[in-house]
């Protein structure tokens, strides 16, 4: 134990000591050296202390490394460890020609427009946070957003942006998405991407999570991006279907992952869903997702194409 370690060593510094005549001040058990002593020792001009073993400074600097050593070997860290890998096999495959040029020439047209086709609505500061670099036992985390999280709101946009705006202290309240799409193609930007939202609780992506908080189990959120689909009237409900999502909607989605893959340099192959992500398995969406017309979008817009 470091309490017997440092008493030896206290023993060897009292019998070192005292054939220098050096004076100690003992209180409660605890060493104080006195300032002038520290500096008669420091500068030993006779080189007598050096001859006759280790200095009181190296005494001292070995009580502390010993309680070091101990600290570590008595105190494991509680960090959990991931969860094991669940494979994604993209829907999405490369595809560098044989693009529709009806769709490429739409597309093309509201990509020029796209920044002052968005719209920014202000989401409550306690719904989103700052990516995190170091995980709370001083390990670090990388904050790039790397992967794409596809949701969908369920009610309105407008209740999920109501949603959003309202304050929520506690944790397991706290929601939020980077950007939702509504209906009519409508894209609204909630939070910026370099900043953390809050769009998936217990979840991960090919075995990576990020905790972030020691009392909260660990997530995607500090590396995601969070992207929601606005259901359709027929999907306010717990069903597993619903009629699917529009056409302004895909454009709208195409247009918002390009911009997102040009500027963080991922993949497509890292677009996934909330359901995949999630290992409580209680998410289901977004549901009644097609695939092949996001396929043929990102395709025009030359995504797939490495």
């Amino acid at each position: 134990m470091v309490f017997n370690r440092v008493t030896e060593i206290w023993r060897r510094v009292q019998s070192h000591l005292s054939h220098r005549g050096a004076t100690l001040i003992l209180c409660s058990g605890t060493l104080v050296a006195g300032m002038g002593a520290l500096a008669w020792l420091s500068n030993d001009h006779s080189g007598a202390l050096k001859a006759s073993g280790p200095s009181l400074l190296d005494l001292l600097d070995e009580v502390g490394s010993e309680a070091k050593r101990e600290r570590q070997s008595v105190e494991p860290t509680n960090q959990p460890k991931p969860p094991r890998a669940i494979s994604w096999s993209s829907p999405l495959a490369k595809q560098c020609s044989g693009f529709d040029a009806g769709i490429k020439k739409r597309l093309d047209a509201q990509q020029r427009s796209l920044k002052q086709r968005r719209v920014s609505v202000a989401t409550d500061p306690s719904n989103f946070g700052k990516r995190f670099r170091i995980n709370p036992w001083g390990a670090a985390l990388n904050p790039d957003p790397r992967v794409v999280v596809l949701h969908e709101t369920v009610y309105s946009l407008q209740s999920a942006v109501n949603t959003f705006m309202t304050p929520h202290p506690r944790d397991a309240d706290q929601v939020s998405y980077h950007t939702v799409i509504g209906l009519d193609g409508k894209i609204v930007d909630l939070v910026d991407p370099l900043n953390r939202a809050y769009g998936a609780g217990y979840s991960a992506f090919l075995g990576e999570w990020a905790v972030t908080n020691e009392k909260i189990r660990g997530s995607v959120n500090n590396f995601a991006l969070h992207l929601s689909l606005e259901t359709p009237r027929d999907g306010g409900n717990s069903r597993s279907s619903h009629s699917g999502y529009s056409a302004a909607q895909y454009d709208s989605l195409a247009l918002v992952l390009k911009d997102w893959i040009d500027r963080f340099g991922f993949t497509p192959a890292a677009i996934t869903t909330h359901r995949h992500v999630d290992l409580g398995g209680e998410r289901g969406d977004p549901r009644s997702f097609d695939w092949h017309e996001l396929q043929a979008r990102l395709a025009a817009l030359e995504a797939l194409c490495p």
